[in-house]
Order: structure tokens, then C-alpha cells, then sequence
């Protein structure tokens, strides 16, 4: 068989077994899976090609900024100018390596993030073992073992099946889901809708199990071959790089009119050539237009991305990392986030048999033994049959003897399953789902769960029937009726030991944490109280709560509330709407398919790595890899790092770039001489945006980052007078140039040179200046940003090779300086370091 299988749906799954060479119940072997690969490929929908090297280079030059320069590089070298011309062409070169290095980390860093939300399947191979794969190892003849909440991983023939339901919505347009089994299908056609034993790639089982055979990977799957048909479509900005490239536009509009009056005032005010005032002019430009500003923040964002998933977090889509830093609440689900996810036996009640009650709960129970000897599967069903163990009970041999002949899932509407073993049925649920069901009076029972529920623990009621007489259908409320209650079992997942503490830190940063879960009320509320959650007074919203509130209501409710029990899926969405109403930025976490729609509504959705279903990931724009609720803090104070990082790098670039435009802007106001030439201001271009500029996103985060409070969502990047800071910093750099020029041209000294040499040490100085908002570099210390320093001093040492070097000075039409020279321009620059100093004491006292 190859790696499409047409007419699969037509035959029984044992001979598409046979065809495959594969036994179900063991699965290929090491040698099978290689060799099925080495044929058929990953498994892996098609893809752009990546873009080649000279590709990336290329699109280096299509902007217009470079085009005019190279046109003007171009017009020096026509009426005799050739080192100005060699000069620039470096320059543009050096330029478009620097923007293709920038990509090419960019993409290397998203590459790798892809690489890591790999999603995985879980197959059985190897004689039987149940592994996790990635999805892209999978083969055809692999048996995948589905349950709900799972993406289907390639186009599969179902082998076995119990209740499995498929939404195909993403592959047939047919909203309604669809009921599956194993049945072979009678010859004839049979559209994609009909293939009732057939699970196809990129759909999402929402009910039930079932273990499948994989009969089509990649492009020989249905999906696959739809997506061939299509072409990939470019990544959105964020709104971030929206807000900046429109900043952008803006400024080059404002930028181009000035180097128009430059050009004007330095042909017919000053008498300048007009081809130099047109280089200046258009280097200025290039220099001053911050074209590439949305480019270098998706560095930014990217670089930022891979140090979050240091702290546990994976960013599934950019816009994540500039947002996070303005949640306000965090609504978080309690087992396996907050809590440890690993379930014990506290206490039990049998009524009657205990020997029964240890018997069910091993019966009715979805664990398996693993290959390690350990139980494997939900931890409260693998806390259930350790306990039985425990007491004696060889769960392994007690159900090979007793099989499951049916079952009826969990799901969150009926807060019960049930499995049919031999001639008994079990049933197994919430107290106050399953004793209703029962026969007599069992208010002892619920008092005695409300009592258990109250002290924090997870209580389960198990109860059962004679087979005989039972109407077996899949109408499980029909089923489970006329019960027997066998016992109550007690069970705790303790509090990780981090989450106080990261709860405190919540509270430190203006987040509020608020828990929704679907457990019992006074379970949620004991653990919230234990973590800080909720105080001692606090109140417990219920599902059934909700459901009499209308949307007035809960709005008023939720500012105070933070637990919230016993909720669906509607619910959920229906609270973080309510936050969002009230004004607040919601991050939410979820780990199962009845999560999604509250992901997807939230600010920000977080789904678990480890427990989630493969639809809340998709659904998410973070993934927790350790499904801590530390991780979603360290997430938010990460977040908030590298917004702030942006900020500075936006904070020098744009002084940068106006200290250069006041300089050519008010030397001729000034009955000055031009101070900078093309070939200047297109190195200090070069040299001070490059490497410095990209080193502040190492920089690590400020002192007090998690005592502020969230920031707005719509607030501006130039907020809290970055623009002020960049206009008047700027202007000071711009005044400290003219200065040394007006003073170098009385005594004779190099104006040229020292102009140029006060712009890039100004500019050195103040980005080490700009490394924190409000504390002192002092403060910081010199190596807590090695890059950064490693950058300014490469740059000093280009700087003064330009002065130094005898051979550059015809190319940068420099000149030596004595040392009383370079002094001055030293003790110049340090007044830009010692402005900003001054600037962050003021607002230290502020």
C-alpha cells in the first residue's frame, strides 16, 4: 500500500491491517517506522519553499531610501567622485548585510519555535508500547490511538472505536458532528461526509476513543491535497509594527521636507554644490527614516519568544510577547496549573463491600499500565487504581479477567461515565451528579461529599447495576439509572509549592489571578484560600449561579469575584467577556477541548504542553511546556522586559536620528559650513543603529518590573515622554556638534572630524545611558549587559580608526586629533551620559 489508501473506507480494518503490515495490537517495528519514512516523507502538509540566501539579499535593496542613494552614488561617480562613490556603495552593502543577518536570526528563531509546538500523536509501536511522536514521524500503517480534544493527526481507518464523535467542519463544511465506528462500507461512492470509518487529518474529535490505522500522510492525505491547491498567505503585523510603520510613514514625510529645506538652504542660502547638499540630503534621509523600525521589533519580538521559552513558555504567535505586558487578570484553571496535577487518595466510604468499591474503581477507570510498570493516563483515574493497589487489589490482572464491553465517556454535561464489564455496570462521577441517580435515601452520602468537598478534597461516588434487563443503547442518562451507591472516595491535589508565591507577585504587579474551574465549590475555594487566591470571605460563583445572572449582573460581580465552580464552556466565555467589559486585559488558561471557544475569546489564551488537548493549543497564543501557573508570571514578567526593551531601542534610535537632522537642520541658520558630510552621516548610520542598538535586547529587566501596574493596552509606545526625550536629547547632541564645529573652526582645529566624532560618541553615551528608564547606569553595573558593552566598544574602536588609521582619512575625509582634541569630544559626549542621568533622577523623585 502507498501513502494514500482511495478505497480504505471499503474493506474491514483487519485486511487494511493485513495490507499495511501491521499487527493493531502491536504496531510497527523501529525498522518498519524507518523505512516507511525514508519512502514516504514527513508527514507534513506542503510548504512555501524556503527563500535561498541571495533571495533574502536581494530584498535588501527594494526599498526606495536605498534605490535614491545608490542613484546618488551613481551621479558622484559620473563627474569624477570615485571614493565617495566606492564609499557608499560599502556602506549600502554593509547596510543590506546587517538587514539580511537580522532576517535570517529572525527566521532561525521562529523556525525554532515552530519546531518546538511540533504537535504529537500518540501511537502504538514497538511490540505494543504506547508512545508520544511527533506528527510529522508519522507513517503509513502506524495505529494512533485518538480521544477527545485531539487533532487527527494523518487520514486514518478505524480499527476500534467507542462513542467517537468527529467535528469535520475544517474539512467538509458540515457543521453537525459526526458519529463514528469500524464497519467496512458497502461498494459504491462514497463522498468524504459518508465515510463513517474514516477519521481524515486536520479534523478534531470532540467524544469518545478509538485506536486507527494510518492509511494516507502529508500530500496523499484529503487535507493534504487541499492544501496543495492553495497558496500560503503572508503573516499579519502586529499591532505593534502597525503603530510603528505608520509612525514611520509619518516621520519620513516630516524627514524628507527638512532635507528638502536643508538642500534648499545650502544651494541658495550658504552656495554649496549642488551635488553635495544633494548627497547630504538624501544620506540624511537614508540615515534619518526609520524604515527598517518594524523590522528590528520583530527581531525583537522573535529573540524575545525564544528567551520565554527559558521561563517555560512557548509563544505560538508574536503579538503574545508585546501584549503580555498589559494583563490585568489571569483566569486560570485550578488542577495541573495551580495545583500539581497529582491526584492522592485521602479517605473513602464503602457502603457494603469495600472489596466492590476498590473493584470499580479499577473497573470503571481509563488508566493503563505503562511500559514502565506505572499507571498511565487522567491523575485522578491513576490515583484510584494506585490506592486500590495499595489495598490489594492487582488492577492489572483485574481487568484483563473482567474486559470492557462498552462504555459511556465522561463528559462535562453529565459529570459521569460508565463502563459494562461481564454482567455488572459501573458508574462513577460527581456526588451531586451520580447520587440523584441512585436508589434510597442518600442525603447521608451528599452530606458526607459536601463535608470531604469542604476540607479541599476532590470527592468521586461510585455506584453500580445488574446487567440483566439493562437497555444498552448510547443514551447514557438512560443507562445510568436505578443505581446502587458503593462507596465515596476522597481525593486531594495539593497546591504547588511555587504557586503562593507566584500569586503574591500577581497581586505585587496589579494582575488579579481568578480561578475557574469545574470542581466542586468548596473544593476550588479551600485551595484558593490556601494559595491567596480568595480570602477567607470570599465567594464562590457556581455554574448554576451563572446561569440565573444576566450579563449586567456578572459584570457587576466579577470585579469581586475569584472563583468561579462548576462551569461549562459558555460560561467561561461568558466571564471573560464580563472582565473585558469591565475593562480589564484577560489572559486565560485551559487545557481541554470545552476550553477552546475561552482561549480563543480571551486577550491572551495560555493552554497546557503537557495536559492540554491539541485544539486548546490551537486555539492559544501561549503554551505552558510545565503547565505552571509560575511559568504564566514568568511569562508576564518576561512580557514586560521586552516591551520595555523596545522601548529603549525606540528611544535611541529616534534620538539618534534627531540629533543628526538638528545638526544639518540649524547649521545653516547658524552661518555655519556644512558640519557632516554624506560619507559621516551614513557611517554613524552604519555604526551606532547596528550592533548597540540590537544589544539592548539583552538587556536584563528593570528593577521593580512586577510592582507597576499593567500597562494600558492602547497606550503608545511613545508614552511617559519617550517622544519629549528623543526631541530634546536630540536637540542636545545637535547643539554640543555645532559647538565643537563653531569653536574648531576659530582655533583651527579639524571641524569636520570633530563633528563627526561628538555625533557617535554622543550617540555610544547615550545608549548606555538609555539602559533603564529610571536607574542609574551606576546602579545597573557595566557587565550586566555584555553584548551591549562588547557593541559600544567595537564601535569606539571603528570610530577612531576613521581618525587614526592614515589610510581611511581619504576615504572618510577625516583628520588626526591630539589628545586635548579627542578629550574635548570625550568630555562633550559625556555630557549627553550625564543629561540622561539627570533626566532619570528627576523622575526617580517623581
Amino acid at each position: 500500500m502507498t501513502g494514500s489508501a482511495p478505497d480504505a473506507h471499503l474493506h474491514p480494518s483487519d485486511r487494511i491491517a493485513q495490507r499495511l503490515g501491521v499487527t493493531p495490537e502491536a504496531g510497527l517495528s523501529v525498522e518498519q517506522v524507518r523505512e516507511r519514512q525514508q519512502r514516504h516523507g514527513p508527514n507534513k502538509l506542503p510548504e512555501p519553499p524556503p527563500r535561498r540566501w541571495w533571495q533574502r539579499l536581494a530584498g535588501q535593496f527594494r526599498d526606495f531610501m536605498i534605490w535614491v542613494l545608490l542613484a546618488a552614488a551613481l551621479l558622484s561617480g559620473l563627474i569624477g567622485d570615485a571614493v565617495d562613490t566606492v564609499v557608499i556603495l560599502v556602506i549600502v552593502v554593509l547596510n543590506a548585510l546587517i538587514g539580511w543577518w537580522q532576517e535570517w536570526r529572525a527566521d532561525q528563531a521562529l523556525a525554532a519555535l515552530q519546531r518546538m509546538a511540533t504537535p504529537h500523536a500518540t501511537v502504538r509501536r514497538d511490540a505494543g508500547q504506547v508512545q508520544q511522536v511527533g506528527t510529522h514521524e508519522l507513517v503509513p500503517g502506524d495505529v494512533v490511538l485518538l480521544e477527545a480534544g485531539n487533532l487527527v493527526p494523518a487520514d486514518l481507518r478505524l480499527h476500534e472505536a467507542a462513542q467517537l464523535r468527529v467535528d469535520e467542519s475544517a474539512l467538509t463544511g458540515e457543521s453537525v458532528t459526526v458519529d463514528k465506528h469500524t464497519e467496512a462500507l458497502p461498494a459504491g461512492e462514497h463522498p468524504l461526509g459518508d465515510r463513517l470509518n474514516m477519521a481524515y487529518k486536520g479534523t478534531l474529535v470532540t467524544h469518545g476513543r478509538a485506536s486507527a490505522l494510518v492509511v494516507a500522510t502529508g500530500t496523499g492525505t484529503q487535507l493534504g491535497q487541499v492544501a496543495a491547491l492553495l497558496h500560503g498567505a503572508a503573516e499579519r503585523a502586529t499591532p505593534l509594527q502597525q503603530r510603528l510603520a505608520a509612525f514611520g510613514r509619518r516621520l519620513s514625510l516630516a524627514v524628507l521636507l527638512i532635507c528638502g529645506v536643508i538642500f534648499s538652504l545650502g544651494v541658495w542660502v550658504r552656495g554649496e554644490p549642488v551635488l553635495l547638499m544633494a548627497l547630504t540630503a538624501v544620506s540624511l534621509a537614508v540615515a534619518a527614516i526609520p524604515e527598517a523600525l518594524p523590522a528590528v521589533v520583530t527581531v525583537l519580538l522573535a529573540l524575545g519568544a525564544r528567551r520565554l521559552v527559558q521561563t517555560n513558555a512557548l509563544v505560538r504567535r508574536l503579538p503574545a510577547v508585546e501584549t503580555l505586558g498589559s494583563v490585568t487578570v489571569i483566569c486560570s484553571d485550578k488542577t495541573g496549573t495551580l495545583t500539581l496535577n497529582r491526584m492522592q487518595l485521602q479517605t473513602h466510604r464503602a457502603w457494603g463491600d469495600e472489596a466492590a468499591l476498590w473493584q470499580g474503581l479499577v473497573l470503571c477507570n481509563d488508566a493503563v499500565p505503562g511500559a514502565d510498570g506505572t499507571w498511565q493516563g487522567d491523575p485522578t483515574e491513576t490515583a484510584l487504581v494506585d490506592a486500590a493497589v495499595v489495598a490489594g487489589v492487582d488492577a492489572a490482572a483485574l481487568q484483563a479477567r473482567s474486559p470492557r464491553r462498552l462504555e459511556w465517556p465522561f463528559d462535562s454535561a453529565r459529570k459521569r461515565m460508565s463502563t459494562l464489564h461481564g454482567d455488572t455496570l459501573w458508574t462513577k462521577g460527581a456526588p451531586e451528579s451520580l447520587l440523584p441517580c441512585c436508589q434510597g435515601d442518600t442525603a447521608e452520602a451528599l452530606a458526607l461529599a459536601q463535608d470531604w468537598a469542604a476540607q479541599g478534597l476532590r470527592v468521586l461516588a461510585l455506584a453500580r447495576r445488574p446487567a440483566a434487563g439493562l437497555s444498552v443503547g448510547p443514551d447514557a442518562d438512560a443507562v445510568e439509572q436505578d443505581l446502587e451507591l458503593v462507596g465515596l472516595v476522597g481525593l486531594m491535589d495539593p497546591p504547588r509549592p511555587e504557586a503562593r508565591a507566584a500569586v503574591d507577585e500577581c497581586r505585587a504587579a496589579g494582575i488579579r489571578p481568578v480561578m475557574i474551574t469545574g470542581d466542586h465549590p468548596a473544593t476550588a475555594l479551600a485551595i484558593a484560600r490556601q494559595l491567596g487566591i480568595a480570602d477567607d470571605g470570599a465567594r464562590v460563583l457556581t455554574g448554576t449561579d451563572l446561569a440565573r445572572m444576566d450579563d449586567a449582573a456578572l459584570a457587576a460581580a466579577v470585579a469581586d469575584v475569584a472563583v468561579f465552580a462548576r462551569t461549562d464552556p459558555a460560561q467561561k466565555i461568558r466571564i471573560v467577556g464580563a472582565l473585558q467589559a469591565h475593562g480589564d486585559f484577560v489572559a486565560m488558561t485551559g487545557d481541554g477541548v470545552n476550553d477552546a471557544p475561552a482561549l480563543k475569546a480571551a486577550d491572551i489564551g495560555v493552554a497546557m504542553g503537557r495536559g492540554g488537548t491539541d485544539v486548546a493549543r490551537e486555539a492559544s497564543a501561549l503554551v505552558l511546556l510545565d503547565d505552571n501557573f509560575a511559568s504564566i508570571v514568568g511569562a508576564v514578567r518576561e512580557g514586560r522586559r521586552i516591551f520595555d526593551n523596545i522601548r529603549k531601542f525606540i528611544r535611541y534610535t529616534m534620538t539618534s536620528n534627531s540629533g543628526e537632522i538638528w545638526v544639518l537642520f540649524l547649521a545653516p541658520f547658524l552661518g555655519l559650513p556644512l558640519p557632516l558630510l554624506p560619507i559621516h552621516i551614513l557611517w554613524v548610520n552604519l555604526v551606532t543603529d547596528g550592533l548597540p542598538g540590537l544589544a539592548l535586547a539583552a538587556e536584563p529587566a528593570e528593577r521593580g518590573v512586577m510592582q507597576r501596574p499593567p500597562r494600558p493596552p492602547q497606550e503608545s509606545v511613545f508614552a511617559h515622554g519617550l517622544w519629549q526625550h528623543a526631541l530634546l536629547i536630540g536637540l542636545l547632541i545637535g547643539g554640543l556638534c555645532l559647538g565643537v564645529q563653531a569653536w574648531s573652526l576659530q582655533v583651527g582645529a579639524p571641524a569636520q572630524t570633530m563633528v563627526f566624532t561628538v555625533l557617535t560618541l554622543a550617540q555610544m553615551a547615550h545608549v548606555m545611558a538609555v539602559r533603564s528608564e529610571r536607574d542609574s547606569l551606576f546602579t545597573l553595573g557595566l557587565l550586566s549587559n555584555v553584548p551591549l558593552l562588547g557593541a559600544v566598544a567595537l564601535t569606539f574602536a571603528l570610530q577612531m580608526a576613521t581618525i587614526y588609521v592614515p589610510w581611511l582619512h581619504p576615504v572618510f575625509r577625516t583628520e588626526s586629533l591630539t589628545a586635548a582634541q579627542l578629550a574635548i569630544c570625550l568630555a562633550l559626549s559625556a555630557v549627553v551620559f550625564g543629561a540622561v542621568e539627570i533626566e532619570k533622577a528627576w523622575r526617580r523623585r517623581g
